[in-house]
């Protein structure tokens, strides 16, 4: 058995496509997966075109994730060292406490 050919989109159809789709669907002509149908696309195809549509007129967007995806990593660094500075500092304080006390072991 052969493969079906898949046929490559130039960027011109592949706007002029998700313009169809999204005209049929906001006018209610249509639902998603008929709109996507008629224009022969399936709707992983439609999605995966929009995200690179978006990606394109946006890429703040995409390299703002990872950096805030990076900063996020900073923070829960910063939050275990400052977690383990202040459980360290209890430990003497408990210490001294203990030995002010005379409860030392």
């Amino acid at each position: 058995m052969d493969k079906p050919k898949l046929r490559k989109h130039s960027e011109e159809e592949k706007v002029a496509k998700i313009k169809v789709i999204e005209e049929q669907i906001a006018g209610g002509k249509s639902t998603l997966k008929d709109a996507v149908k008629r224009v022969g696309i399936s709707d992983e195809t439609y999605y995966k075109w929009k995200r690179a549509r978006a990606a394109a007129a946006n890429p703040a967007s995409v390299s703002g994730f990872s950096d805030a995806f990076g900063d996020l990593l900073k923070l829960e660094e910063e939050n275990q060292r400052l977690r383990h500075s202040l459980a360290e500092k209890l430990r003497h304080e408990n210490a001294e406490l203990r030995r002010k006390l005379g409860l030392s072991d």
